[in-house]
């Protein structure tokens, strides 16, 4: 039985034009996109920009040029490791591959500076240049200098080489991280889209409300509800 027919209708009303709403959303009227991929873009495209922190990376790795290092790291198999010896000979280094063993002996700041121009080069979307350099997929390339940072930061650590080990650890998660995560997106300052992000962010919190309102009448209009 309806025990209030006002809010019953209130909160039908608002469930039928939220769940109306919601089949909008997900229909590709957002420039080709529906409003989920839209935003997920969006968001991503902001994020991009503000996680561009190579300039700074390169300014670092100065006080690096001319600090040897010699490691060995395991890479996940012989081609991968084949791969990306060919990365630290384009930096200079001496890298050489032994089945899945890659041994390194080089500048760290150079090599540190040859990894930055490929990131740079992702998160500017031009792969191509980085392909056509290594001779391979440009998101391999990117991930064999994640994958061989990675294994170097532990292997400098082991040395005891705290400061290198920390700044090869930030080289991978504030430049290779990112070039990879977010190639091929269009970076966005969020100043140049403030007007759309406020209104994504307003319209989330208004359409929650909507609907926690409107599940709160029905429920009402069944005579349904909590009291202190």
């Amino acid at each position: 039985m309806i025990a209030n027919k006002r809010k019953f209708y209130m909160g039908l009303v608002g469930l039928g034009l939220f769940v109306i709403l919601l089949v909008v959303m997900f229909m590709p009227v957002f420039s080709g996109k529906n409003a989920f991929a839209y935003s997920d873009e969006l968001f991503n495209e902001i994020s991009k920009d503000s996680s561009y922190q190579v300039p700074g990376l390169q300014e670092d790795s100065q006080e690096y040029i001319g600090k040897s290092i010699e490691v060995t790291v395991g890479m996940e198999g012989d081609d991968q490791a084949q791969q990306t010896a060919l990365l630290y000979q384009k930096a200079g280094a001496e890298a050489t591959a032994s089945g899945s063993n890659l041994s390194i002996n080089g500048d760290l700041g150079t090599i540190v500076q040859s990894c930055l121009e490929d990131a740079d080069a992702m998160y500017q979307n031009n792969g191509a240049a980085v392909s056509e350099l290594y001779g391979y997929d440009e998101r391999e390339v990117m991930y064999n200098w994640w994958k061989s940072f990675d294994k170097m930061g532990k292997a400098l650590d082991e040395q005891g080489l705290e400061d290198e080990k920390k700044f090869v650890n930030d080289v991978k998660q504030d430049a290779i991280e990112p070039a990879y995560n977010f190639y091929q997106i269009e970076a966005q300052s969020i100043s140049d889209r403030l007007g759309i992000v406020i209104f994504a962010l307003v319209f989330y919190i208004f359409y929650t409300i909507w609907y926690g309102f409107s599940l709160m009448f029905l429920f009402e209009g069944f005579g349904l509800a909590t009291k202190h």
